[in-house]
């Protein structure tokens, strides 16, 4: 009854505000109402659904006495040292300490202190190196969880996707606000749901549940290339939040940046398992959470003399609402938008005739640079030309990629304030519009709820999550587990709608309207880690810098925060460390995750092959080294920005894990073909839908239709995936009893 009531509540606050936004749209306290209810209030709820339940469940059970006094005493002990570290390095940077000796120091005394805890706690059982011996009391467990929860992607990509995001995202692209609510509602579902039987379970790994639910081969080896996918396509987004901090510390290459973070992740994950690595994670979680906290209070200090951020920053987003209205009117920006419209016209009448226009190019190029050499052009005038000419495609299909994405670009760039959207206004179009606008915003908000579902249930799924909760002392320590989880955690998903906010006050007020001669230094010295991170280019010719002429990527806005607040180079040294810390945490229990599946779950499960437990552990490290270095050789394309590949990992966990757990935990009729059949289901369609609107895919397929079903975009077809698994196992159980597989 109690479970039934609570999940109603969930739902209430999940999906309650975020569809009623365009009706809650007054301001209370200086608060748009709707903002509040979705950045704050529905997290708040949250929590409380968590902690009652877990305080609930707990009936008569005694509450046993405190054991853990030691480690509470080396845990403070750890904060003050941290503290104190901090206030050093300030003092060097007063006293003259050059940046680069900042950055490398904050580098390698991060790395070196979670090697020494995997050192520390290196292991060869069974019982610690795969559930840490079931012995991490609930609020440590809590503050582990949180840092292996709170990935790059939340840490780094977060405030930035808010910042260019808005309230619900952009046209074609959802997001927002749906991460704060998808990746905070899950853990209720985690608590009330999951965490709890698969902790009454005594196992070691997701894929174990349902070898010992279901029998048979096939229920444990779909559940382990089930986590392997979602894993690996999650830590490559870690991995190259990795590279990019560590070039951006030290200013080696990103290739070197990623190798010297995998070496920490290593000694940590290889060494001691899951015993290692829930130390590790309860460190970096105190390095991350004031890496954020830190920042963002000074901000909010500097903007509105108050450093409690997330409670003060309502009266911005009115300033900010009133500044976007006049720069979308401004006649400077909307040159700037009018000439990448006619960017965009020009690529696509290049693409309308490829070879010519290759041509044409390659032509112009080579005359350009002929004629600057006639003239006695200047040798950086000359190098230019000759860069351009080089840069140009060398075959017709990588001309077509190359245009074909930068008309992309130029279509999202013509759009007001340069494609970034509004910062409050919930979903695009509306309601009572003309029909071209009312199907907008019924897209845009049926996207935007779609999205959140699957983050939701993704958390509820995820392997490297899940296995978590089996290194509490009992099932009631697992609850609590969550509990503590969500709150630490909180504090961060609040706190990045603050940041976001501030940013964005900060460069409409700081940075707009600035001339191009004065532009601060962080801009190039960030261009040349990533030219994707930032660009700006006088696309008007006024040499005055318009809104519309920057080009910030997701993964800068946390990063640079400092020096787009113009505070000391230590908090730029402290955010890195914390994105450091982020990444590297994750990753940990993502290699762990993938390791184990691949070792005990495939490889010594799944056929006759029985071992000792102190070979099982070997062959874990062993699949643990060889999945690292994929998963690095894979970063280093830098294939897709962070939050993008973490969207995809959760819509594959929502349709493959998360059905599939439920029937089996609460259907007692579910079978072994019911499950083998849903998790197929699920995978197929998600990883279907996903591929086909691909762009390399739809290049190759030359199919140029939306292809969307129901509007419904990729990063949210978990959806699909989910009625596909659900439809799944119910047929395939009610029509076999007994399953051969």
């Amino acid at each position: 009854m109690l479970r039934g009531l609570l999940l109603l509540l969930w739902a209430l606050l999940a999906f309650g505000p975020a569809w009623f936004a365009r009706d809650l749209d007054a301001t209370v306290a200086g608060w748009p109402l709707n903002y509040w209810l979705c950045a704050q209030g529905a997290v708040l709820g949250f929590i409380a659904i968590v902690a009652v339940y877990a305080r609930a469940k707990r009936g008569s059970e005694a509450a046993a006495p405190s054991t853990h006094g030691r480690l509470h005493r080396i845990f403070g002990l750890y904060v003050l040292c941290l503290l104190a570290f901090l206030a050093a390095m300030a003092l060097a940077e007063r006293a003259g300490l050059p940046r680069p000796w900042i950055g490398a120091i904050f580098l390698f005394s991060s790395l070196a202190l979670y090697a020494g805890i995997g050192i520390f706690c290196r292991t060869s059982d069974a019982r610690e190196y795969y559930v840490a011996g079931r012995s991490v009391p609930p609020v440590y467990n809590g503050m582990a969880t949180a840092a292996d929860w709170m990935s790059a992607a939340s840490f780094i990509s977060l405030a930035g996707g808010l910042y260019l995001q808005g309230f619900s995202g952009l046209p074609g692209q959802a997001g927002g606000l749906a991460y704060v609510l998808g990746w905070t509602g899950g853990f209720c579902l985690v608590a009330l749901l999951i965490a709890p039987a698969l902790r009454r379970a005594e196992i070691y790994t997701v894929p174990d549940y349902f070898a010992q639910r279901f029998g048979g081969r096939w229920p444990r080896v779909l559940a382990a290339l089930a986590a392997v996918l979602c894993s690996f396509t999650y830590v490559v987004a870690q991995i190259y939040g990795v590279g990019l901090i560590a070039s951006r510390l030290t200013g080696v290459q990103f290739e070197i940046g990623i190798l010297l973070g995998l070496g920490g992740v290593l000694v940590c994950s290889f060494l001691g398992g899951m015993r290692a690595v829930t130390w590790t994670q309860v460190a970096q979680f105190v390095i991350l959470i004031l890496a954020f906290l830190i920042p963002v209070s000074w901000l909010a200090y500097k903007q509105l003399g108050h450093p409690a951020a997330p409670f003060v920053y309502g009266p911005q987003l009115g300033q900010i609402a009133v500044r976007e209205a006049e720069l979308a009117a401004a006649p400077a920006e909307q040159a700037v938008v009018a000439e990448f419209a006619r960017r965009a016209a020009a690529y696509e009448a290049m693409l309308r005739d490829v070879p010519a226009a290759l041509t044409r190019e390659r032509l112009q190029a080579q005359q350009r640079l002929q004629q600057l050499r006639a003239a006695g052009a200047s040798d950086a005038e000359l190098r230019e030309a000759s860069r351009v000419l080089n840069a140009l495609p060398t075959t017709e299909q990588a001309a077509r990629e190359r245009w074909t994405r930068a008309l992309a670009e130029m279509h999202e760039r013509s759009r007001p304030l340069g494609g970034v959207a509004p910062m409050a206004t919930p979903f695009g179009g509306h309601p009572d519009g003309t029909p071209a606008e009312r199907a907008a915003f019924s897209t845009a908000r049926l996207n935007f709820l779609a999205l959140m579902l699957c983050l939701m249930l993704g958390t509820a799924g995820l392997p490297h999550l899940l296995t978590r909760f089996f290194t509490t002392p009992s099932v009631a320590g697992a609850r609590s587990s969550v509990a503590w989880s969500l709150l630490f955690i909180s504090l961060l998903y609040i706190a990045a709608p603050a940041l976001a906010v501030l940013v964005k006050h900060e460069v409409l007020s700081e940075l707009v309207g600035k001339s191009f001669d004065d532009l601060p230094a962080w801009i190039a010295q960030w261009a040349r880690v990533d030219p994707a991170l930032v660009s700006v280019a006088d696309v008007n010719g006024d040499r005055i810098l318009q809104f519309a002429e920057i080009r910030l990527g997701a993964d800068l806005i946390m990063l640079a925060t400092p020096e787009i607040g113009g505070l000391p180079y230590v908090i730029a040294g402290l955010v890195a460390a914390g994105g450091l810390a982020a990444a590297l945490s994750t990753a940990d229990g993502l290699l762990l995750t993938m390791g184990n599946a691949f070792a005990h779950d495939l490889y010594l499960q799944s056929g006759r092959r029985r071992v000792g437990a102190i070979y099982s552990v070997v062959f874990s490290k062993f699949a643990l080294l060889m999945v690292a270095l994929a998963a690095a050789y894979v970063a280093a394309w830098r294939s897709a920005d962070i939050l993008y590949l973490v969207t995809a990992s959760f819509s594959l966990a929502a349709s493959t894990f998360f059905p599939a757990l439920v029937a089996g935990i609460f259907w007692r009729r579910t079978s072994r073909a019911g499950v083998v059949a849903g998790m197929l289901a699920g995978a197929g369609v998600t990883l279907g839908y996903m591929l086909a609107h691909h762009p390399v895919v739809r290049g190759w397929t030359g199919f140029a239709g939306s292809g969307l079903w129901f509007g419904i975009q990729p990063a949210a077809s978990g959806v699909f995936g989910l009625a596909a698994a659900t439809g799944a196992i119910v047929v395939a159980t009610l029509l076999t009893r007994k399953s051969g597989l």
